[in-house]
């Protein structure tokens, strides 16, 4: 019996995005991959894999799709009914996605396209100067309804963040989490800066650092109350950490 959600990924790629199915393993004549036609990379494969393999219950086999993914949204897919680590491929990159409807319809080709556009050419830009004054405190706005930071964080203590301002390594981030939390819960060290990234979901990327976890505060420890008395008004984008502000974050890990 044919499987919908199966066809429904085939023919997305092939309406949309120009890609047509390769059957490349005599031995499983039903897999295929998918590739983009301008550096013929893979962006997506398709697999039929007995369920045991995939950690699931139950005798039989599941069709899955593989997608590549941005790993910033990552930890908080696979959190998803039908969202696993990827199947034979790079878990940080990649996911695997049951095609048996668990995952609604729209979310598999919303997946698809995404991982299409991960897989594009990247020019890569030099990075951005900076003057060399030591390293610099940010202050980072993060939205817990949009991505779940703290699964994260559990997951694997470093991790790529969206950049917007002029970070450079060594630099230190924290973390504010946005209503309701509205505090400070991390800090972090910059690892690399302006890495080129390609994303155009609901939030639009075009740089990332990559962060390492060096302390998670309590939510008590620094509100929005306490950052107001210590000089930092309101954090709606990366912005550098007022000095007070700053030495109190730094003294409160080092005494932790």
């Amino acid at each position: 019996m044919a499987n919908t959600e199966k066809e429904a990924v085939l023919r997305a790629a092939a309406q949309a995005l120009g890609a047509q199915p390769e059957y490349l393993w005599r031995d499983a004549p039903g897999d295929a991959v998918l590739r983009r036609a301008d550096n013929r990379k893979w962006f997506a494969v398709l697999l039929t894999v007995p369920r045991a393999r995939l950690g699931l219950p139950g005798a039989g086999a599941a069709d899955i799709l593989n997608v590549k993914c941005d790993p910033v949204l990552a930890g908080s897919l696979r959190l998803r009914a039908g969202i696993l680590p990827a199947y034979h491929m790079n878990k940080e990159k990649w996911l695997t996605v049951l095609l048996d409807g668990t995952v609604e319809r729209a979310l598999v080709l919303d997946l698809l396209a995404a991982s299409y556009r991960l897989t594009a050419p990247a020019a890569r830009r030099p990075p951005r100067p900076r003057p060399s004054a030591g390293p610099a405190v940010w202050v980072a706005p993060a939205n817990p309804g949009y991505f779940d930071v703290a699964a994260a964080f559990a997951a694997d203590p470093v991790l790529l963040w969206k950049q917007t301002a002029r970070v450079a390594a060594g630099d230190t981030v924290y973390l504010y989490m946005a209503a309701p939390v509205a505090a400070v819960l991390y800090r972090c060290r910059v690892l690399e800066a302006d890495i080129p990234y390609e994303h155009e979901g609901a939030v639009r990327i075009r740089r990332v650092m990559r962060l390492r976890l060096l302390h998670t505060y309590a939510p008590g420890e620094f509100p929005i109350a306490r950052l107001r008395e210590l000089g930092l008004s309101a954090v709606r984008s990366q912005r550098h950490a007022p000095p007070r502000l700053a030495r109190a974050l730094e003294q409160a890990a080092e005494q932790a």
